[in-house]
């Protein structure tokens, strides 16, 4: 028998407890050409849950032309069978979508600026100034409800309009997101053109003016550099990822922005390095096939391609 190998961790300390934030229900979903049924993505929802995920992203009170995909917000939330432990999260454009969310008793809400101001108004059709001021009320309002308040800031390392955007322009809407009064800031590769370099050099710029612990990294894959991306994150002390099961997603304001990280894939890596995650791998496949019988295409996800072959077995978990 071959001697145990140790296992490396990326940090030598600090807590090996890693959060997952399941966005592919919403940000996942929100781009899929095929409409999926409302029943389908509460089954999808449920079956997350039940692979050990503690946060998903279900929907999103936005206009349903705005984005039709997720027009049925309130019949999946009504649908839902909540399982305890889990927070179901949904995106919140305005006051009167805070409202639609509190009626279907969500707990957890979500805005969302960027740090380009062209991204914005191609976005929200306001500027980045003019997201802020808008915002606010509506963060005070939750906050008074005694809702969990997160802040997206999109475009951070890269502009489909705008191109490249330095470290300050992200750090300072994040800064201003935490003094409206949110609980967490995702910082959001939109067009996935980071790479580590810039990642690390992200980070060094931040940790001292922002929470560390208070920000999840949001990556997308399009140029295949997001896990290593989550790397430079946990090196420093970066605990909260975004991704989507299967490597569902886009965006549909960013031209050219493909799917996001795949869950399957980040859980693979982090369960590789020795992180506790809480996600049981065999159940998160079943539940991205549930979504996967409804799309046009093969899920993205390596991790779950290599899952429907049946005879390969998973290098380095043997």
């Amino acid at each position: 028998m071959a001697p145990q190998q140790t296992i490396p961790q990326i940090t030598a300390s600090g807590p090996k407890q890693v959060t997952i934030v399941e966005v592919g229900p919403r940000d996942g979903l929100q781009n899929e050409r095929v409409r999926v049924p409302t029943e389908t993505k509460a089954r999808f929802i449920e079956a997350l849950a039940d692979a050990g995920l503690t946060r998903i992203e279900a929907s999103s009170f936005v206009r349903p032309k705005a984005i039709p995909q997720l027009a049925d917000a309130e019949a999946l939330f009504g649908l839902l069978k909540r399982r305890p432990g889990v927070r179901y999260s949904a995106l919140v454009p305005n006051m009167h979508g805070l409202h639609r969310a509190e009626e279907a008793d969500v707990r957890d809400i979500a805005v969302f600026t960027a740090a380009s101001d062209t991204f914005v108004q191609h976005n929200i059709h306001m500027t980045l100034e003019g997201s802020l001021e808008h915002f606010a009320p509506i963060v005070t309002e939750a906050k008074g409800r005694k809702m969990a308040v997160r802040g997206y800031v999109s475009t951070v390392f890269g502009c489909p309009y705008e191109g490249v955007v330095t470290p300050e322009q992200g750090i300072a809407v994040a800064e201003r997101l935490f003094a409206l009064g949110v609980d967490e800031v995702s910082i959001g590769d939109t067009i996935g053109v980071a790479t580590p370099g810039d990642v690390m050099r992200w980070l060094r710029a931040a940790e001292n003016r922002l929470p560390l612990d208070k920000i999840a990294l949001h990556f997308h894959d399009t140029r295949g550099t997001a896990l290593a991306n989550v790397l430079i994150g946990l090196e420093f002390g970066i605990r909260t990822f975004d991704s989507t099961a299967g490597g569902l997603g886009g965006c549909p304001f960013a031209p050219g922005a493909s799917g996001n990280l795949a869950t399957e894939d980040l859980l693979y890596t982090l369960h590789g390095l020795g992180y506790d995650t809480g996600v049981d791998m065999d159940k998160l496949i079943a539940a991205s096939q549930i979504i996967a019988a409804n799309l046009d295409h093969m899920l993205p996800s390596r991790v779950h391609q290599a899952s429907r072959v049946k005879s390969c077995l998973p290098v380095g978990h043997l």
